[in-house]
């Protein structure tokens, strides 16, 4: 978790470090349910960060793989004659189609039985039959068992899937992710992230037009919604969740400054109440600013913003309890950094900072200013 925080503060890439954040969200596993806090961090590098900006098959399936998500949603306990519909609803409902898309509970039981099997060995390789040795499928702790899989016909979406083992289910993840339905829900889905809490039809359609143009290809469709008109036109602004705020604070106040300790990071984001891999329903934390903009969440932040705009923050420490580092006081409040910023800033931002009565202050009302909550 703290590489991943350390690589969003400071890599060059800073749309592909977002973008590793919203579908960790999107795809979100709780890291206290049995050993998943063990697996957290292999889920972001080798199933997330890959697939980010690449073609949106190729990330569900690897989620789908990925011994976390297994774990998560209780497909490692999905077998032939023991069905467990949970990885099936979630994969149709919050990963791909939406809750209104177009699937019904058939579908979901047809795809739990197409999801047989597919679980997880860190042990030796099972003794099968010789006409299931083909068939089975070991990619490190992921394992596709033909002992535990339905081979009995199926019909997904209307569509008929034979029995075939672990392609049964590359053949019904392609089918999902074609619909026009999970189109739609994913560029909805970013849009909000990028332009507002709801954002404009048209938009959503241009989105989803390339989405399903492009095969899913997500940079593609980033880049449909980069230049389109209704995100260059004025829409009042996004409001950060804490995740962007905490970020964007550290940002803006160390710029340069090399971090030793993250742990002021994730004690800000637990006390924001958007912690990576904390969520313990599979929806992922809400994108929408109702759930971020309480009066507690902006007192909250008030709170951080003091202690980075005074240099009470610790993130300089040594993190093994070694002799602590200067605190870092930021100084944002010199002319150079003030003429770079002031452009941004409203009369009512600029009144309050010119009433502060120190360099502390100042920092403490730029850092919790309006402009500094909203994208």
């Amino acid at each position: 978790m703290r590489l991943e925080l350390l690589r969003a503060v400071y890599s060059p890439a800073q749309l592909r470090e977002q973008m590793v954040w919203f579908w960790l969200n999107h795809f979100s596993v709780y890291q206290y349910k049995g050993d998943l806090r063990w697996l957290v961090a292999d889920y972001e590098e080798r199933a997330i960060r890959p697939h980010a900006l690449g073609h949106f098959r190729d990330l569900v399936l690897a989620t789908l793989e990925h011994p976390a998500m297994l774990q998560y949603l209780d497909n490692s306990q999905n077998a032939v004659g023991h069905i467990n519909e949970n990885y099936a609803r979630e994969l149709m409902e919050l990963h791909t189609l939406g809750v209104n898309g177009g699937y019904t509970q058939q579908d979901v039981q047809q795809l739990a039985r197409v999801l047989t099997g597919a679980g997880i060995n860190v042990g030796a390789v099972p003794h099968l039959k010789p006409e299931w040795q083909k068939l089975y499928l070991r990619r490190a702790a992921f394992e596709f068992n033909p002992a535990r899989h339905d081979f009995a016909p199926k019909v997904l979406l209307g569509q008929n899937i034979a029995g075939q083992g672990f392609a049964e289910i590359e053949q019904a993840v392609t089918l999902i992710v074609r619909q026009k339905a999970c189109a739609r829900f994913i560029a909805r889905e970013l849009a909000t992230y990028y332009v507002g809490d709801a954002p404009p039809p048209h938009l959503i359609e241009i989105m989803a037009q390339t989405f399903q143009k492009t095969d899913g290809d997500i940079a593609a469709t980033l880049r449909t919604l980069f230049l389109s008109e209704e995100f260059a036109a004025p829409h009042g602004g996004k409001f950060k969740d804490p995740m962007r705020y905490v970020l964007s604070a550290v940002r803006v106040a160390y710029d340069g400054r090399t971090i030793s300790n993250a742990r002021p990071l994730l004690d800000w984001l637990n006390a924001l109440g958007e912690a990576p891999f904390n969520r313990q329903t599979p929806d992922g934390y809400p994108l929408t600013a109702a759930n971020w903009e309480s009066p507690g969440q902006m007192s909250r932040r008030f709170e951080i913003a003091r202690a980075i705009g005074t240099g009470n923050v610790h993130l300089f420490d040594a993190e093994d309890g070694g002799a602590a580092t200067a605190t870092g006081f930021p100084q944002l409040s010199n002319r150079l950094y003030f003429e770079a910023i002031e452009p941004f800033l409203a009369a009512n931002t600029r009144a309050a900072l010119a009433k502060a009565g120190s360099p502390q202050e100042w920092n403490t009302f730029l850092l919790a200013s309006p402009e500094m909550n909203y994208e």
